[in-house]
Order: structure tokens, then C-alpha cells, then sequence
């Protein structure tokens, strides 16, 4: 399948497969759905053909892989000429396929908006592709052991979990997509503590493929699934603020917002993930991609000038210095992208759009002021005089006009015939760039802004050439950058997608997590003269806080600091103060059958610490019995990697108090 086939119809917006889902699975469901991979939009075809490429990737990668051991291991000279012809044939492959890979994550006509309305395209991100995953047999085992659980019963939870990530890899394309992919990463909190213990491997893998190249990455930590699925919000924050009509103020606002948070993404994964497996999570690539992100806030900020142009004085040359800002921003994106990682990773659409967008919005620079100068002498606004216009023109500029008098009306229209010429010059090396270009040369869009804007600076300057006009040539100085709103990077707010612990039957995450070891043990408590002989705190669970020895307590073997998990059967992991008293105080002569658990530690660790929210936890049993749903903050990466800053680390996990604790009360 090429190019021009994955450009077909859509058949379907991303907000309207959305929607069907939701009525598909009616409103009892909590866990959220993506996209239906068979549905055939563009979009999803673009996905669906950069998945078929990393697998055909990743199997050539391992061709040559085993023909190079193979030609190092052998001594036979005949089998060395076929394993080398082997392996041009395999390198050979490797290329086309990396070279059509390319061509997709070139494919930014896709993602932009169907708009009629003509704009600069915007450079979206391809999400990372994931291979399916299954986490079955794994965590049943882990239940098994860990939790000493009939793993059996907890196969609905494995399997919401699971259908979540296969949601996740296909997340739509707007606000639910995102709420998607948040609701995923907020549950690998829960994973996390659950599942992944310091002191063994859970054996599960977690492939990923390079957004750009396709080169597949696996690895067991569970760092590595929550930097990629925090790449992908980033990612696909991308390709909402490329979609946006930036025709109207609200669509360029919405752009604005979404590049914003896209960089917030980019710049928290590049804080606090290190040692990435994959170049597009290396440092220098996040970087990278923060500045181009910027560089098209400020883009949006420059368009949103350009639409508000009233011909008057003051907004044009605000125009011009918002345009020089967008082409010097660019110009450090251009950078970023030739450092040396990174100058044969970045794809060449990509390098030449940045220079394309360089070169033209310094000619969009020139051309406001060229304007300003020519068509606005004296519209200046009421409360401004004529030493203010002079001055507004002097400032505009990085030096003062050489040999210029602005108080001159012919002055200025040299001064503005020479800002032509230089807007005239870098519109001609934007078309040229454009064209040097192949997939570049695809988009009609950009030839047709590009060509206009050239025409509308060659026409303004025959408007004001004179053939009579023998005077020196002037030179224009370079229009000094400036922005009325500089960038407001956003980082990731967790918090706004509250989620429920899949696994919460397990019980109190303070208790029950995989860094938590425990002695379970059954106790048959009777009722004595003088009562039970105990006193318990808490909730969720309940704790015995005080055994009277020599009570009927001690003689059942119960002790201080252990946990009520189970009344006569019934499960009070989750129970509240009152109703586990209510129980025990029901006790007969029969007496009554106690499950408790011991933390296996020197003394039990009354904690009373941060919720993943960074809030002080404060919750009834009712709460917890309510739903159990903990909302998490931006603190929420502190239980993954971090990068170590001298001679401290910081903590790796939180935990969750076992509940408020009370005052004793004894039990007769």
C-alpha cells in the first residue's frame, strides 16, 4: 500500500468512532475505549501501515542480526560469500523499508485540519506502536504466590485491564483519546504497587517501537511502558493542534493550548526519564521536540496577530515582530535537529519544513513592515502622536536605518522597497527549500501559501517602484523579534482523570502491595468472662492495637499489630471500624472464626503519608467502600524514574495509610 492509498476518503471521524463506541458499550462500563482498528480512516490506516512496517523492521533487524554472528562464527570462506551476499540483500531491505517508513511520518497532510481555509501545515507526531501484551498468566501466578489468593477469581480484573491497554493503543483523536491515555498511565500506579516487587520479576515484556524509525525496543520495567504511554500524550496532543482551524480566533487558541501541553509532555519525560532504550525518549530528541513544539505556539500566536490585522500601524508592526520571533525560534529548532544524534534521525521533510517556515516568516517580517512603512503613515491610534510613529519605526528594527529620515515620506518608501526586496529573497529560497524537498512537494497546501505570500510581496512591490526612481539602494536592518505572549509550557495535569484501582479487591493499598510481605494466619476466638481481651484502631483494615494477656485474645494467638482481614468468612479487608466491632461484639458461645495477617517488619509502621494526589488522605470506610477512587497529581512519576541529583535519590514508591487511627476501644 503507498502513500496516495493511505490519502483516500475517510470514512469516519475520529469523534464519530468515538461515539459509537460509547453507545456500543453502554454506561455501566467504567474502563474507556479507542478506536476501532477496523474502522478505515486515514489516520487509522496511516497507524495500521507504520505497525506493518516496525514488524517487518524488526524482523529484517533480525536477519541481519543472525547473518553477522553467523559470518563472524565461520571459517568456511564459501559460506562467508554467501552469508555477506545475504546480507546486502538484508541491508537492502532494511533501507526501503526505513525509507517508507519515513515517507509516512512524513504524511503531516493526515493529520492537519479539512478546513478550507488555507494555513502553514503543522509537524505532527506519529504515536509509538505497542505490541499486544498478555499479562494473564503473570499476575495470576503473582496473586497465587504474593497474595495467596485463588488467582481464579480475579480473571475479570486481569481482563479490564488488559482490554484498557488495547484501548490505549488506539486512543481518538480529541479529548477522549487523551482521558484515555491518562486513565492507562494513572492505572499503571496501581500495577505498579501491586504487582512489581523489588525482589522478583513478573517476567512481563513491554515492546515498543521508535515512532520515527520503527526500531523496536523491549524491556521488563514498567518505566519503560509509562515513558512511552507519556510520549504518546504528547504525541497526540500534536495531532489535536494540528487538526485545528486556525482560521478563527478559537481554533488558533485551541492550537495554541494543545502544542502547549504537547511540550509539557515532551519536557516532563525528559526531566524525569533517563536511560531511555529508544532515540525518539533519548535527551537530545525530547529536547528537540520541546522546541518545535514552542516554535509552533509561536507560530499560532503570530497567526492569531495576523487574523486581528486592521491596517493599523501599531498591529502590523506587532505582526512583523511576532513573524521575525516565529523564524528565530525556528532557526533553534533547526539547530536542535543538527546535533549530531540526531541529524540522521530526524526525517528530511521535517529539517526542510523547519527551514522552509524559517525563511518565510522572516519574509512575512519584512513584508509587515515594508507595509507599515508605505500604507500607514498617520494611522496611528488616538492617544499616539507623530514622534511616536518615528519611534515605533526606529524600534522596530535591530539598528537604525543608515541614511534614512522617517519624518520623510520618501524615505520611508525606500526604506520599505528595500524590506521588499529582502521579504522578495527569503520567499524565493522558502519555494526553493519546498522544492528540494519530495514529500514537501506533495502538499499543495504549503506550495500554495508559499506562493501566495510571494506573489502578494512581488505585487506590493511593483506598486511602489518608480521608474524614475535613480536614488541609492537602500538596506534594510533585520526587524528586532518580539511576542505579546510568550509560550505556557503545561505539563501533564494527572489529577483531571480520577480512576478506581482495578485490582482493589486485592485490598488497602497500604497493606496489600507487592513491597509488603505478610504471615496470614486463622484464629478461633471465644468469648470469656471478661470479654474478647483486645482493643482495635482504624479501619480498612482494622488493627489490634492492645491484646489483655491472658485473655481469650492471647489465647487464640492473636498479637499486637495484627490486621483483621476476616470476620467468620466474610472478607472486612475494606471494612469500617464500626462494622468490624458490630461483628466481634456478636460473638457466641460458638465463638468466632478470625483470619489475620502479620507484617512481616519489627514493628508495624503506623504511616500516615501522601495519597498519589499529594493531598493528606482522609477517607471513611465508606468512602473506600464507595469506590476506592484516588486522584493522581503530578507526583504521580515519583513511583517510576528519576534521575539521581547528588548524593540523595528520591523515594521510588508511595504508600497509602491503613486508615485513620482512633482512639482505642476496648472490646468486653
Amino acid at each position: 500500500m503507498n502513500l496516495d492509498e493511505l490519502m483516500m476518503s475517510d470514512s469516519g471521524s475520529d469523534e464519530d468512532i468515538a461515539a459509537l463506541t460509547a453507545e456500543d458499550r453502554g454506561s455501566t462500563e467504567s474502563v474507556r475505549k479507542g478506536c476501532d482498528p477496523l474502522v478505515s480512516t486515514q489516520r487509522s490506516k496511516l497507524q495500521q501501515r507504520r505497525a506493518k512496517l516496525n514488524q517487518q523492521i524488526n524482523r529484517e533487524l533480525r536477519l541481519r542480526s543472525g547473518a553477522e554472528n553467523l559470518y563472524r562464527a565461520s571459517s568456511n570462506q564459501k559460506v562467508k560469500e554467501t552469508v555477506a551476499l545475504e546480507l546486502s540483500f538484508v541491508n537492502s531491505n532494511l533501507q526501503l523499508l526505513k525509507e517508507e517508513l519515513e515517507e509516512l511520518n512524513s504524511s503531516m497532510n493526515i493529520y492537519q485540519t479539512e478546513s478550507e481555509t488555507v494555513n502553514v501545515p503543522m509537524i505532527p507526531l506519529g504515536l509509538k506502536e505497542t505490541k499486544e501484551t498478555d499479562m494473564t498468566v503473570p499476575l495470576q501466578d503473582f496473586i497465587s504466590e504474593h497474595y495467596s489468593e485463588d488467582a481464579s477469581l480475579y480473571l475479570t480484573e486481569i481482563q479490564v485491564f488488559m482490554e484498557l491497554r488495547q484501548a490505549m493503543r488506539t486512543p481518538s483523536r480529541n479529548e477522549a483519546g487523551q482521558e484515555l491515555l491518562m486513565e492507562y498511565y494513572n492505572q499503571l500506579y496501581f500495577l505498579d504497587q501491586r504487582f512489581f516487587s523489588p525482589h522478583r520479576s513478573l517476567g512481563i515484556h513491554f515492546h515498543w517501537y521508535d515512532s520515527l524509525t520503527g526500531v523496536p525496543s523491549v524491556q521488563r520495567a514498567l518505566a519503560f511502558e509509562k515513558g512511552s504511554v507519556l510520549f504518546n500524550i504528547g504525541a497526540l496532543y500534536t495531532q489535536i493542534g494540528a487538526r485545528q482551524d486556525r482560521s478563527t480566533l478559537t481554533g488558533v487558541q485551541n492550537a495554541i493550548d494543545a502544542f502547549q501541553r504537547a511540550a509539557g509532555a515532551f519536557l516532563y519525560l525528559q526531566e524525569n526519564f533517563s536511560h531511555a532504550p529508544s532515540l525518539d525518549m533519548s535527551g537530545p530528541a525530547l529536547s528537540m521536540l520541546v522546541r518545535l513544539m514552542v516554535a509552533q505556539v509561536q507560530e499560532c500566536v503570530c497567526e492569531k496577530v495576523i487574523l486581528m490585522q486592521d491596517n493599523n500601524l501599531n498591529v502590523l508592526l506587532q505582526a512583523a515582530q511576532e513573524a521575525a520571533r516565529v523564524s528565530d525560534v525556528y532557526s533553534l529548532v533547526l539547530q536542535a535537529m543538527s546535533v549530531p544524534l540526531l541529524k540522521d534521525y530526524v526525517p528530511f521533510s521535517w529539517i526542510s519544513m523547519v527551514q522552509v517556515k524559517t525563511h518565510h516568516f522572516r519574509a512575512l517580517a519584512h513584508y509587515y513592515t515594508a507595509v507599515a512603512l508605505c500604507d500607514c503613515s498617520g494611522m496611528l491610534d488616538e492617544d499616539d502622536d507623530e514622534g511616536g510613529e518615528i519611534k515605533a519605526l526606529i524600534q522596530i528594527h535591530t539598528r537604525r536605518p543608515d541614511k534614512l529620515n522617517l519624518q520623510d515620506t520618501e524615505d520611508k518608501r525606500r526604506l520599505g522597497k528595500a524590506h521588499l526586496r529582502k521579504a522578495i529573497i527569503r520567499h524565493e529560497e522558502a519555494l526553493r527549500l519546498h522544492g528540494v524537498c519530495k514529500m514537501l512537494r506533495k502538499m499543495d497546501i504549503l506550495q500554495e501559501v508559499l506562493s501566495h505570500a510571494h506573489t502578494r510581496s512581488l505585487e506590493k512591490y511593483s506598486d511602489i517602484d518608480q521608474e524614475d526612481d535613480f536614488c541609492e539602494v537602500a538596506e534594510a536592518p533585520e526587524i528586532q523579534s518580539h511576542t505579546q505572549q510568550k509560550p505556557d509550557i503545561k505539563t501533564p495535569d494527572f489529577s483531571a482523570v480520577r480512576v478506581t484501582d482495578i485490582f482493589h479487591r486485592l485490598g488497602p493499598l497500604s497493606l496489600f502491595s507487592a513491597r509488603n510481605r505478610w504471615v496470614r494466619r486463622h484464629a478461633c476466638l471465644v468469648r470469656g468472662e471478661a470479654g474478647l481481651g483486645l482493643t482495635l484502631r482504624g479501619d480498612s483494615p482494622v488493627l489490634v492495637a492492645g491484646v489483655l494477656p491472658g485473655g481469650c485474645a492471647a489465647e487464640a494467638g492473636l498479637r499486637e499489630g495484627d490486621y483483621i482481614v476476616a470476620v467468620n468468612g466474610a472478607d472486612c479487608r475494606w471494612a469500617e471500624h464500626a462494622e468490624v466491632v458490630h461483628a466481634l461484639k456478636s460473638c457466641t458461645e460458638r465463638g468466632l472464626e478470625l483470619d489475620v495477617i502479620t507484617l512481616q517488619s519489627h514493628e508495624v509502621e503506623k504511616r500516615n503519608v501522601l495519597s498519589p494526589t499529594g493531598e493528606r488522605e482522609c477517607q471513611s470506610g465508606s468512602e473506600r467502600k464507595a469506590g476506592r477512587e484516588y486522584e493522581r497529581g503530578s507526583s504521580s512519576i515519583w513511583n517510576w524514574s528519576w534521575r539521581s541529583g547528588g548524593s540523595k535519590r528520591l523515594a521510588n514508591t508511595f504508600s497509602l495509610s491503613f486508615g485513620n487511627l482512633r482512639e482505642g476501644e476496648p472490646m468486653f
